[in-house]
């Protein structure tokens, strides 16, 4: 058990505190707990009702909220950023046990630090390097060579396919599959011919990749996620898919081959993005948007049709986006008539 003092948590992350130094903290609970060990936090101003009669150890809000805080109080400029670094502190992940089960299957030629755990039923193909303290959770298959790098966690059942290259740091959760066949087909008379996928997943720095989530391989060249990227759970990525620093996808989000998202991005969940196109740098899409064209200039977007005959989908979708014109035009219309019918 990690035990800290707010003391001392004040001084690490920058907190002006009001209460005693020495009160001790131990793990994060809600508001709502009573329990006297314990630390919370208000960001949501949805929560505020709760903090006067919480019964927690300390409380991690802004100066604004301070003054109603009944509780020790770690005054931040942004609560839930300062309350994330804190309880990373106070719940640490497992330290690595450093060793390969007796029932992995390892292949001779492959590379593992010393330092590395390498959990029961783990089945490590040719030319393999894994990095100090890498954690490898029973049951996962990491394929011919593949690379990871140091401090990264992969949970049990991931499947990581020949020529994956994951960095520093990462974070991979249960049943991700990393490097699958990409859905390339060409149609012929005879039927579909498949498309052979020769490229590879590469992976930066600091990523963590969602539980079931799905990486395919690129068909030529590489599908890359970059660094800091955070993928929620069950998204699927097709090959020869780019996503810039730093951005967050949501669950259940699907994105279609060879389309390149930019940096600082959040996509929200069940999002659909087609393929061959491109979204520039700090874009916002929200929930169940479809994404059918390329988002050249950072903003919000949002937007999703039901579905019908595609041909009088696209000519609806044409007369859509002419709406605001038109409404302008018939507000015009109806001052040069003597109509003074407001828009609604």
């Amino acid at each position: 058990m990690v035990r800290a003092t707010l003391g001392e948590l004040a001084v690490q992350f920058g907190c002006t505190l009001r209460g005693s130094p020495d009160v001790i903290v131990t793990h994060v609970a809600t508001l709502e707990s009573a329990d006297s060990s314990a630390l919370s936090f208000l960001a949501n101003p949805k929560y505020k009702a709760h903090l006067a009669s919480t019964r927690v150890a300390a409380v991690v809000l802004d100066s604004a909220s301070a003054d109603e805080c009944p509780v020790a109080a770690l005054i931040a400029k942004q609560p839930y950023v300062t309350y994330a670094r804190i309880a990373a502190v106070l719940h640490p992940p497992p330290l690595p046990a450093a060793g390969i089960h007796t029932s992995a299957v390892v292949s001779p030629s492959a590379v593992i630090d010393n330092t590395a755990d390498i959990g029961a039923g783990v089945i490590i193909g040719e030319q393999v390097h894994i990095a100090e303290n890498v954690v490898i959770g029973p049951g996962c298959v990491i394929g011919d060579h593949v690379t990871i790098g140091r401090d990264t966690r992969v949970l049990p059942n991931v499947t990581m396919l020949s020529g994956t290259v994951i960095g520093t740091r990462c974070l991979i959760n249960s049943g991700a599959v990393l490097g699958s066949e990409g859905f390339g087909f060409a149609p012929s008379a005879e039927g579909w011919v498949k498309v052979p996928q020769t490229g590879r997943v590469i992976v930066g720095d600091d990523v963590e990749i969602g539980a079931n989530t799905t990486i395919d391989r690129g068909a030529i060249g590489d599908t890359v996620i970059g660094n800091d990227v955070k993928l929620d759970n069950q998204i699927q990525i097709a090959h020869n898919v780019h996503i810039g620093d730093h951005t967050a996808i949501a669950a259940c989000t699907g994105i279609s081959g060879s389309t390149t998202i930019g940096k600082h991005c959040m996509i929200a969940g069940q999002v659909g993005i087609a393929g061959h196109l491109s979204i520039c740098d700090n874009v916002v899409v929200t929930g169940k948007t479809m994404v059918s064209t390329s988002i050249r200039k950072p903003g919000i977007y949002s937007g999703s049709l039901h579905a019908e005959e595609a041909r009088a989908f696209r000519r609806n979708a044409a007369r859509f986006a002419q709406l605001d014109e038109l409404a302008k035009l018939v507000k015009r219309t109806g001052k040069k008539t003597g109509d003074t019918t407001e828009e609604s």
